[in-house]
């Protein structure tokens, strides 16, 4: 069977509550398909009218689905009328096989079952009539989905109209607070939460949601060289300043057991300030090589610059103090000296393989989305205009 392209809009509703984590989670852990795009949209009333229009009409032989889809969408998406600001959707990309009917199953029905925790609607979703009218008097579908090929297809024509306009950075989103003491950081989930279908990926971001910070950006990419050299270069310096501190009763140690006499790790010193920018250049393409899936050694600057082989997720939050809650959230660098219940603790193996980054000050923020290009991502307009124009 052919691949196919499915996508998931988590609704603004959801997403200011906070469930956007456990949804993802369903969607990464119940099917074997690859989350290959990931984008956040403050939808302007131009799109919300076009997307409600096509959805009003997108099932004739259920022309109740069509309206309360349509009529959703205008209420939810479409900016607040008073203030104009835009309320907050994530556009999620699934591709393999027979992947709209996976992505449909996990999803579950508009008039959702009641109390069976089955499917992301019967969970995170609502749909209430009134006993008596039968008229449906709350309706709020947590996610919206393609059902057939043609209706994905559809879709995301629509939104890839308004991706350069309404993608991206999502500023002045109408709960996202300004002022003073207000951040931006980023936070990278590493690729050891990507290699296999699991919850990781969904529970860090359900745990980072404990911050109260709001995610003003998502961008789902394949790191290239060129960008983890650049974004982990500081690195390299604290790499060669760290060696000495251990490496001295180390070297000692070795020496003393190959020679069969004590040897004095002050007596090192000289030795390690040698050896430093050698163990800083290893430990720092091994970083690559974990970022990236290639050693910068072994690339030509063709192959520096492109795609890695490995995935990424870039999540910009926004809020007071938004540094410092990030950080704190995510725990010690080094997983084993973590604070019980934090990321890095739960998730992390050890200080490379550590689940995530965070930015480090709002000036490192700057400067890593600034590696990142969160802000753009042509490779999530390729992939739907490719799928697009089938």
């Amino acid at each position: 069977m052919a691949k196919e392209l499915a996508f998931v809009l988590i609704n603004p509703y959801p997403i200011r509550k906070s469930r956007t984590g456990g949804i993802m989670a369903r969607y990464l852990a119940r099917t074997d398909l690859k989350l290959v795009g990931a984008r956040l949209f403050g939808p302007s009333r131009a799109l919300a009218d076009e997307f409600s229009a096509y959805l009003r009409v997108i099932d004739p032989k259920d022309p109740e689905v069509g309206e309360l889809l349509a009529n959703y969408v205008q209420s939810a998406y479409a900016p607040d009328p008073a203030s104009g600001r835009p309320h907050r959707c994530i556009c999620l990309l699934f591709e393999g096989e027979d992947a709209i009917r996976k992505i449909c199953e996990v999803t579950g029905s508009l008039r959702q079952r009641w109390c069976t925790g089955l499917t992301v609607r019967d969970t995170y979703g609502d749909f209430v009539r009134d006993e008596v009218t039968g008229k449906v008097i709350y309706f709020e579908p947590a996610v919206i989905v393609g059902t057939t090929p043609a209706e994905v297809q559809t879709c995301l024509r629509i939104w890839l109209n308004y991706a350069t306009a309404d993608a991206g950075i999502v500023r002045s989103a109408s709960d996202v607070l300004a002022g003073e003491g207000v951040q931006r950081t980023l936070v990278l989930l590493k690729p050891d939460n990507f290699r296999q279908p699991s919850l990781r990926a969904g529970n860090i971001v359900d745990l980072l949601s404990s911050s109260g910070l709001r995610i003003v950006c998502v961008k789902k990419f394949a790191m290239s060289v060129a960008q983890a050299e650049a974004f982990y270069g500081p690195v390299l310096e604290s790499l060669q300043r760290v060696f000495p501190l251990f490496g001295k009763d180390r070297a000692a140690q070795a020496l003393a057991q190959e020679f069969g006499f004590p040897v004095d790790p002050a007596a090192m010193d000289a030795v390690c300030a040698l050896l430093a920018p050698s163990f800083a250049a290893r430990e720092f393409e091994s970083i690559v090589e974990f970022m990236s899936g290639r050693r910068p050694s072994t690339c030509s600057p063709k192959e520096k610059v492109a795609p890695g082989n490995e995935e990424c997720l870039a999540i910009v939050y926004e809020g007071v103090s938004a540094v410092s809650k990030i950080r704190d959230v995510l725990g010690s660098t080094d997983p084993r000296k973590a604070r019980p219940g934090s990321i890095r603790r739960e998730f992390g193996t050890n200080i490379m393989v550590n689940a995530a980054h965070a930015s480090d000050s709002p000036e490192s923020a700057v400067r890593e989305m600034g590696i990142v290009d969160v802000a753009h991502d042509p490779m999530f307009d390729e992939l739907i205009g490719r799928y697009a124009a089938l």
